[in-house]
């Protein structure tokens, strides 16, 4: 009977919903988490007969036809992008990017990943680093005499060392852009990594046009709304049971059919 498998297509996609929603409320308190959602499309149809079909010789067409669907897969899993709170934290290390723009993060392995979680501290060399090690690029190394470190909208780092009034200019942050920022790929550890999705990285100073501006002693948020999540829980948790309830049904007529057979 089709509405078996019909129906655990259903029981399949939700499923996964669920571990979409959890995994949203999960990372409700991770620095600069993208809230994801699960998109779904109907499967390929079997055609008793197609709409349109001509229907006798006099010309007369079905305007609706016979299509008989599979079911339902997951097309995609999106990420809303949307700015996320900022939260106060006092740390001078700690910087959030209020409006577009990525920190272009070195890994370990010498490559470029991206993040908006700027959580940031100082290795033992004086440079700062994300919690993983991975230096900020460009590369910002703070004096190990510094007393104050000032960093501005537009991503300049200015430190103030021992024994001098004036502040002196130590680096300055930059912001990356994508063409599609859906299209990133994040490999955890609040980083993402290019991919042909994307588009190619463009790097900016925070302030210009098209960029967001650097916010020192905050934290972004993530952007999930508990209460959005919970709803679309009970939504995905009652279509789980409604396509459950169809395999019951539909298992109720076999054994009927089998019984008529056996009688």
């Amino acid at each position: 009977m089709r509405a078996l498998s019909i129906a655990s297509t259903g029981m399949l996609a939700q499923q996964t919903n669920v571990e979409v929603i959890a995994n949203n409320l999960a990372n409700m308190n991770t620095t600069g988490f993208k809230v994801q959602r699960a998109e779904f499309q109907d499967l390929l149809y079997q055609n008793v007969m197609t709409p349109g079909t001509q229907t006798s010789d006099q010309g007369t067409y079905a305007p609706n036809g016979i299509q008989l669907g599979a079911g339902v897969k997951m097309s995609a899993v999106y990420r809303i992008t949307t700015q996320g709170d900022l939260k106060s934290t006092s740390n001078p290390y700690d910087v959030a990017v209020q409006g577009p723009g990525y920190f272009r993060i070195q890994r370990a392995d010498g490559t470029d990943s991206y993040t908006r979680a700027g959580n940031f501290g100082l290795s033992p060399e004086g440079q700062l680093v994300t919690q993983q090690g991975y230096v900020v690029q460009p590369g910002i190394a703070v004096p190990q005499n510094t007393i104050k470190v000032d960093i501005n909208a537009q991503g300049q780092v200015n430190a103030t060392v021992a024994g001098q009034t004036a502040p002196q200019t130590i680096g300055q942050l930059e912001l990356t852009r994508f063409p599609n920022e859906s299209g990133l790929n994040s490999i955890g550890d609040n980083l993402f990594l290019e991919t042909p999705a994307s588009g190619p990285p463009q790097a900016g100073v925070p302030g210009s046009v098209g960029y967001g501006t650097i916010v020192q002693g905050f934290l972004e948020t993530a952007n999930v709304n508990s209460v959005d999540e919970i709803t679309a829980l009970i939504s995905a948790q009652r279509a789980y049971e409604m396509n459950s309830k169809v395999i019951t049904a539909a298992d109720q007529m076999l054994q009927n059919t089998s019984r008529l057979g056996g009688g």
